[in-house]
C-alpha cells in the first residue's frame, strides 16, 4: 500500500461530516479525522478496505491545542512519497437559538471558537507545515476547503452567533486566498456553503422556540416538503467540488451555484 494523499478532516463523527469520511476512504489516502468522539462504523469500514485512518478525540474549542497538534502531525510526516495535502474544516455549532443577549457567553464563546477560530488556527496550522514541505522542494498541490453556510451571506434573527462564524470563515478565506495568490506553489482555498442538509443542527433549529426565532416555520417547511439533502448527497457534492479542476478560483462559492 502507498499512501499517496492526506486528508485532514473536522467534524467527522456525525451528518455531512461523517458522510464524508466514509466517501474519504481510500487504501491510497490518509484520513485524519478530529471531532468530539470517534466512530466505530467508520473505523470498521476502514479497516475493510485497508484503508489509513487516524480518529482523534479533540474538543475543537481547544483552538491553540488543536493547532499545535496538527502542526505536530504534519511536521513527522514522511512526504516523499505524497502526492497531496487537503484540509477540510467542516465542524461547527450553533449555540442557544436566540437573540445575541440571550445566548449565555460561554455558548457564544464556544460557537466562535469552533465555528471561526478554530478553522483559522486549523489553516494556519496547515499553511505553516506544508508551506515548510513547499520550501524544501515538494511540489504537490495544497487544497483548504472550509464548509460555511449561507447564513453566512444572510442574516437571520435568533443566529447571531453561526452567521457571524460563517461569514468571517468566508472573509477569511479570501484573505488566505489572496496570500497564497503570492507564493510560489501556494495552497488553493474555497468556503464552500453545502445547501441545507438533513442533520441534527436541521433537528435542533427546529427544535427552537418559536417566540425567540422567528424563521421557525421556515425549516420545519423544509424537512416538510422534502428540501433537506441527505448527508451522503451533500457530502457527494461537496467532495466533487473539492476535485473541480478550477477549485480555488473563487474563493466563496456554493455548490448550488
Amino acid at each position: 500500500m502507498s499512501v499517496r494523499d492526506i486528508t485532514l478532516l473536522t467534524g467527522a463523527s456525525r451528518g455531512m461530516g461523517l458522510a464524508m469520511a466514509h466517501q474519504l476512504l481510500s487504501p491510497h489516502r490518509h484520513l485524519l479525522c478530529i471531532s468530539r468522539s470517534t466512530n466505530e462504523a467508520l473505523a470498521a469500514e476502514a479497516l475493510r478496505l485497508n484503508a489509513p485512518l487516524t480518529q482523534w478525540v479533540h474538543d475543537l474549542s481547544d483552538t491553540t491545542g488543536a493547532a499545535q497538534r496538527l502542526q505536530a502531525w504534519l511536521d513527522g510526516l514522511d512526504t516523499r512519497a505524497l502526492h497531496s495535502a487537503t484540509l477540510i474544516n467542516n465542524a461547527g455549532m450553533i449555540p442557544h437559538i436566540g437573540p445575541l443577549d440571550a445566548c449565555p457567553p460561554d455558548g457564544l464563546s464556544a460557537a466562535l471558537r469552533v465555528g471561526l477560530e478554530a478553522p483559522m488556527q486549523l489553516t494556519a496550522a496547515f499553511l505553516r507545515a506544508t508551506g515548510a514541505w513547499v520550501a524544501a522542494g515538494w511540489q504537490g498541490p495544497r487544497k483548504v476547503l472550509n464548509i460555511s453556510s449561507g447564513l453566512g451571506r444572510r442574516a437571520m434573527a435568533a443566529q447571531a452567533p453561526y452567521c457571524a462564524a460563517k461569514a468571517g470563515m468566508d472573509h477569511f478565506t479570501r484573505c488566505c486566498a489572496l496570500d497564497e495568490a503570492q507564493r510560489p506553489h501556494g495552497a488553493r482555498l474555497v468556503s464552500l456553503a453545502p445547501g441545507v442538509i438533513d442533520t441534527d443542527m436541521q433537528v435542533q433549529l427546529r427544535a427552537g422556540d418559536p417566540t425567540a426565532f422567528p424563521d421557525l416555520q421556515r425549516f420545519v417547511e423544509l424537512q416538510r416538503q422534502g428540501q433537506l439533502t441527505p448527508p451522503d448527497t451533500a457530502a457527494a457534492r461537496v467532495l466533487a467540488w473539492l476535485e473541480r479542476p478550477d477549485f480555488g478560483a473563487q474563493p466563496v462559492a456554493d455548490v448550488r451555484d
